[in-house]
């Protein structure tokens, strides 16, 4: 079976798997205060080009649900997107703690100032949640980018309305490859940040990066109490040593986008359209469901949305792992399908 269903499901990228075993026989301190984790941070700082707090977490759901029940008090509440991942793709985990999505329509999986503005003017007193929070994606959830034009907007419009500005970077690699933002604009343009690593190439693990301070504090009180502290925390400041060296997050972004578009045009010469104007390593092609039932007999990959009886939206995702022989088999066998 090939796969276009994901891109966590192989264990490393090979740098970062050849990171962890050099150190194989290694005795570390545990929770954190260790030499990689330490200086994993130092080299995100490096990048980001701020003295912003840094936390290894294990996976994108409790990062969003330990950042947000820590930053927000009991009545306030989150702005997102429908689409949003907190709000279809964590099973409740930010609701469950007490802190109600407020959902918006957005465009293209992004959120407009407009939206953020009209829930302001609906949310007028104390009987109702307080919008706290604005929560994002980049990449979002359909692919798209924030350019730093629009982040820029976002982050005046919470700074007007004293809102937090928290990015969801599971997938933060392929956003800097494909918008104009850079490490060092995430950092100054957002409260919190989380660069990704599950989804890019490390065996587990996310670098929360808090940047405004008020949220930092005691912060790692709220990461024990919710049970997110790493035991093995020199895991994942392994994990970050490797993919932060050399520009390899980077260039495994960028490598996972080409692959992505390579397949995206040659369905486009067959005639495919698609359900989103992906920029990234997600693309959402159109196919009937005669095409879809075949496919499904050679190759994995997410069924998105049903737009009618014979119309289905899929979702093929590349990876680091995904070579071109495979994708020329996917292409081939949908052309030879049509």
């Amino acid at each position: 079976m090939i796969s276009f269903k994901n891109d966590y499901s192989t264990i490393a990228h090979p740098y970062v798997m050849d990171k962890l075993i050099s150190y194989r026989d290694e005795i570390n301190e545990v929770y954190g205060d260790d030499y990689h984790s330490d200086n994993a941070k130092k080299l995100i700082r490096e990048k980001i080009k701020c003295d912003s707090d840094i936390y290894f977490i294990s996976g994108g759901t409790i990062t969003n649900m330990i950042s947000i029940s820590a930053f927000l008090k009991p009545y306030e509440a989150v702005i997102a997107v429908k689409s949003g991942h907190i709000n279809v793709h964590e099973t409740g985990a930010v609701e469950g703690q007490g802190h109600k999505i407020i959902e918006v329509d957005g465009y293209d999986g992004k959120i407009r100032r407009e939206d953020i503005i009209n829930v302001i003017k609906k949310h007028v007193d104390h009987h109702m949640v307080k919008p706290k929070l604005v929560f994002i994606s980049n990449a979002t959830e359909v692919g798209s980018v924030y350019t730093k034009a629009e982040l820029k907007e976002l982050k005046d419009i919470c700074v007007k309305y004293d809102l937090y500005l928290y990015l969801d970077g599971a997938r933060l690699a392929v956003s800097l490859s494909a918008s104009d933002l850079s490490y060092e604009d995430y950092a100054k343009l957002t409260d919190a940040f989380y660069i990704g690593g599950t989804k890019i190439g490390a065996y587990f693990g996310e670098a929360l990066v808090i940047n405004n301070k008020s949220l930092a504090f005691e912060f790692n009180y709220s990461l024990k109490h919710y049970g997110g502290l790493l035991a093995k925390g020199f895991m994942a400041g392994i994990a970050f040593e490797a993919l932060m060296e050399n520009n390899l997050y980077y260039e495994i972004g960028k490598e996972q986008n080409e692959k992505a578009k390579y397949l995206s045009d040659k369905l486009k010469n067959i005639g495919i359209s698609f359900n989103s104007n992906s920029k990234t390593n997600q693309i959402f092609p159109i196919l009937n469901k005669k095409i879809v039932d075949e496919l499904l007999k050679e190759f994995s990959f997410e069924i998105w949305d049903n737009i009618s009886d014979d119309k289905i939206v899929v979702r093929f995702v590349t990876t680091f792992k995904t070579n071109y022989k495979d994708m020329d088999l996917l292409i081939e066998k949908i052309k030879s399908l049509r």
